[in-house]
C-alpha cells in the first residue's frame, strides 16, 4: 500500500465531495466510514436513508458525517430529469427512468458540481459507470477514447519511479485503434503527472522494437506513437518497443543505440490491445506478489473510478485517495 500511502499525503484537506452510487452495499458503507475517519473525503451515499441506517447498524459503521441521498425523493429527482430533458431534448419520462439508475444519477450529480468525483462499479457493470460518465461528465478537452490503467507496484523492480509503472489500457478497450490507443497514452500522462507528479515516459509496446519484425499490428503501433507525438510534442513518446526495451536500461542500449530518451526508462507502457494488457498485469501481479491497484478510469472532464465485484473494503478508500487528488486541480477543493 505504499503507492496510496503516498498518494493519501497529497490530500490537502478532506473536502472533496464523492459520490457512491451503490450506497445500500455494506462494503461501500464501512469504507465510507473509514474515509470520514481517515479524513480522505465527505462522502455522500445513494440510497435510501433507513435501509442505509440499517445496514450501517448491522456491520457497526459509523454515519457521521456522511450524506445520504434518496435518488427516488421526487423534488431532486424532477429537478435532475427536468434539467437532462432540457439540456437534451428528451422527453421528461425517458430523462426519469434513466436517472432512476444509482450510476446515472451520481453522475448527474457531478455534473451539476453536487459533487466533486464518483466512485462505482461495484454492483454495476464497468459498462454503465463508463456509459454514465460519458453522458453525464463528458470527456476532457481532446480526448474521446476513455480508458483505465492500473498502478503497478511491482517487487524488486528499479526504475526511475521507484517500483512503480502504469499499464494501460487493461480493463476496457478490447482492439483499440491507433487513434485510440494514442488517446490512452495522453490520459496517462495526464493521470501520472496529477496524481504521482511524474514526468511522463511512454512506451507503446509490441513485439517488435524499432522495425525489428514487420506486421500490421506493429504499423497500428507505429502510427499510434506518430500520433500522440503529433498531439503532445512536450511528452517524452517513444515505441514501438518490447517490454524488456521498455524498461530495462541494458537491453534498451542494445536494442535502441541509445538513440531514446523513454527506452529503457518507460514509466508507463501502452500495451496494443486488451488481450496484452489483461495478461500482462495479471501475470506481473501474481508472478511478482505485487499490487495492481485499480483499474482507475481516466479521460473524463471529472475524475471516475470503477470498482471490481470483489472490491475490498481498502480497495474502495484506495479509489477514493485516487479520485480525491485528481479532484484537487480542479477549482480550490482541497485549497
Amino acid at each position: 500500500m505504499d503507492a496510496l500511502l503516498g498518494m493519501k499525503k497529497k490530500i490537502r484537506r478532506a473536502s472533496a465531495r464523492v459520490v457512491f452510487p451503490e450506497g445500500e452495499n455494506d462494503r461501500i458503507i464501512l469504507a465510507a466510514s473509514r474515509i470520514v475517519q481517515e479524513e480522505i473525503a465527505r462522502p455522500i451515499l445513494l440510497g435510501r436513508a433507513d435501509t442505509i441506517r440499517k445496514l450501517a447498524a448491522g456491520v457497526g459503521a459509523d454515519l457521521k458525517d456522511i450524506s445520504i441521498v434518496d435518488l427516488f425523493a421526487p423534488s431532486k429527482l424532477d429537478q435532475y430529469a427536468k434539467q437532462y430533458s432540457d439540456d437534451r431534448d428528451l422527453p421528461i419520462g425517458a430523462a426519469r427512468l434513466i436517472l432512476g439508475k444509482p450510476v446515472y444519477f451520481g453522475a448527474m450529480m457531478v455534473k451539476t458540481g453536487e459533487a466533486d468525483a464518483m466512485v462505482g462499479g461495484i454492483t454495476t457493470p464497468s459498462e454503465e459507470v463508463v456509459m454514465a460518465s460519458e453522458l453525464f461528465i463528458g470527456m476532457q478537452e481532446n480526448i474521446s477514447t476513455p480508458s483505465a490503467f492500473f498502478l503497478m507496484e511491482v517487487p524488486g523492480f528499479k526504475g526511475e519511479e521507484g517500483n512503480l509503472l502504469i499499464f494501460a489500457d487493461a480493463a476496457l478497450n478490447p482492439n483499440p485503434t491507433p487513434d485510440q490507443l494514442a488517446d490512452i497514452a495522453i490520459s496517462c500522462a495526464r493521470s501520472a503527472k496529477n496524481l504521482l507528479g511524474w514526468e511522463p515516459r511512454i512506451a507503446f509496446l509490441s513485439f517488435s522494437t524499432k522495425g525489428s519484425a514487420t506486421h500490421p499490428d506493429v504499423d497500428k503501433v507505429v502510427e499510434a506513437v506518430q500520433i500522440a507525438r503529433e498531439r503532445e510534442p512536450d511528452v517524452l513518446i517513444d515505441g514501438e518497443l518490447q517490454a524488456d526495451a521498455a524498461i530495462v536500461p541494458e537491453v534498451a542500449r542494445k536494442k535502441t543505440n541509445g538513440a531514446s530518451s523513454v527506452a529503457g526508462r518507460a514509466n508507463i507502457l501502452i500495451f496494443p490491445d486488451l488481450d496484452a494488457g489483461n495478461i500482462g498485469y495479471k501475470l506481473v501481479q501474481r508472478l511478482t506478489n505485487g499490487a495492481a491497484y485499480g483499474p482507475f478510469l481516466q479521460g473524463f472532464a471529472r475524475p471516475v473510478s470503477d470498482l471490481s465485484r470483489g472490491a475490498t473494503i481498502s480497495d474502495i478508500v484506495g479509489a477514493t485517495i485516487l479520485v480525491v487528488v485528481e479532484a484537487q486541480k480542479y477549482e480550490s477543493i482541497g485549497d
